[in-house]
């Protein structure tokens, strides 16, 4: 498999945090509701900017303005600790003032719902949760930038639901389409997943653009199609399980507010497109927006179908917690992980990792599989060093990685 088709499925968590690297042009397509896509809306630091008005509101009037809506659809990027201040924020706002809350959660496929269960009423401790619902192998980021919203979860009895399709099932969609699925794989997902929106296209694509990406600039249409069709299908099975638990016991009364990558809910054409296909229900999708990009430009407005509230937050910044730098495959017939892709000016690049190094060992530790090496990290800070053992052909490397911003 080359690298370029390997990298497919394992880029859409990242996709899918698409804020923290979006170019100007994401922030401006002229797609999405009609009565807005040819709008600007102001981006106010610390501001939420209702764009039907454009009216700059705090986050106490976020409720009010939220009256009525079952499916409140908030944005995030995973590695902006802003971005989660405001999940929690809304969260607390519309307990609050009262209403029965549902916490959707992107992070987990719906079969690991019993987890989930036993975290909120109290039968597992952190960290016996963070192991036994395989934090680091579903989600992989670091539990950190989610705990305060985990523990006001608990605190306050607010049911958190898995969301999402298996992993391996999505897989699936990608390499072989929904046509040759087994049933055992199409039982796990909605049965008419829309991939026909032209829009979703142009947005996908978008983030990929200028970029100098070598792994997507030279992709045929039938890997674009595989791509959206992966995407669609995490945005259709997430919208299901989301609606389907708004209409249970106990979430009928309820707004379900889905925590999820801005990928998925930017101009209304990921969950929402999906949903809005079955569910007659009030959506309404809240976004926030770096007010300077990662290149330190100043981003003074947005499209104002972007999303129905732009939450400005403060500039992009690195990642509040170390990462390597590099993406990895497992090996086949192995219990070990091969290096597909080393970002430029990453520790993993300075420390002299190339693609096709087998990673061994980080501090001693063997590295079987990415939960592994997930949670290795995890427990790093900027400025640490470690000591990862790769395998490059014939030989066995120990490189020093410095975790330097």
């Amino acid at each position: 498999m080359s690298a370029q088709r390997a990298l497919l499925f394992l880029l859409l968590p990242l996709l899918l945090a698409a804020t923290l690297h979006a170019q100007e042009k994401t922030l401006h397509l002229a797609i999405g509701d009609p009565a807005r896509k040819d709008k600007e809306a102001p981006v106010v630091l610390d501001g939420i900017t209702d764009t039907r008005t454009g009216e700059v509101i705090t986050p106490s009037e976020l409720p009010k303005r939220l009256a009525g809506a079952r499916l409140v659809l908030v944005g995030e990027s995973h590695t902006d600790m802003d971005y989660h201040l405001c999940e929690l924020r809304v969260l607390q706002e519309l307990a609050g003032a009262g209403r029965p809350v549902l916490v959707g959660l992107e992070m987990y496929p719906y079969p690991e719902q019993r987890f989930l269960d036993d975290w909120v009423n109290g039968r597992l401790t952190e960290e016996a949760f963070l192991r036994d619902s395989r934090w680091y192998e579903n989600w992989g980021y670091n539990w950190l930038y989610y705990r305060d919203i985990f523990l006001f979860a608990r605190e306050h009895k607010l049911r958190m639901v898995a969301l999402n399709a298996p992993r391996d099932v999505v897989t699936a969609v990608r390499k072989k389409g929904f046509k040759n699925l087994t049933p055992e794989e199409a039982a796990h997902i909605p049965a008419d997943i829309d991939t026909s929106s032209p829009e979703h296209r142009v947005l996908f694509k978008s983030y990929f653009e200028g970029g100098g990406d070598p792994l997507h600039s030279g992709m045929t249409d039938a890997q674009w199609d595989a791509m959206i069709a992966a995407q669609s299908t995490w945005d259709a099975t997430m919208a299901f399980h989301a609606v389907q638990a708004l209409q249970e016991p106990g979430g009928r009364d309820a707004v379900m507010v889905v925590l999820v990558g801005s990928g998925h809910v930017v101009y209304g054409l990921g969950i929402q497109y999906q949903a809005a296909r079955h569910f007659q229900g009030k959506i309404a999708t809240v976004v926030p927006v770096n007010v300077r990009d990662g290149e330190g430009h100043e981003v003074k407005t947005v499209q104002a179908s972007y999303a129905d509230f732009i939450w400005g937050v403060p500039a992009q910044t690195d990642p509040l917690y170390p990462s390597l730098g590099l993406s990895t495959n497992p090996v086949e017939g192995e219990k070990a992980l091969k290096v597909i892709l080393v970002s430029e000016k990453t520790p993993a690049a300075k420390a002299g990792v190339q693609v096709g190094d087998v990673i061994v060992s980080l501090d001693g530790t063997t590295v079987p599989d990415r939960e592994t090496l997930n949670r290795l990290i995890a427990a790093k800070r900027w400025g640490d060093e470690a000591a990862l053992t790769v395998r490059r052909g014939s030989e066995t490397k120990t490189l020093r990685v410095i975790l330097r911003r």
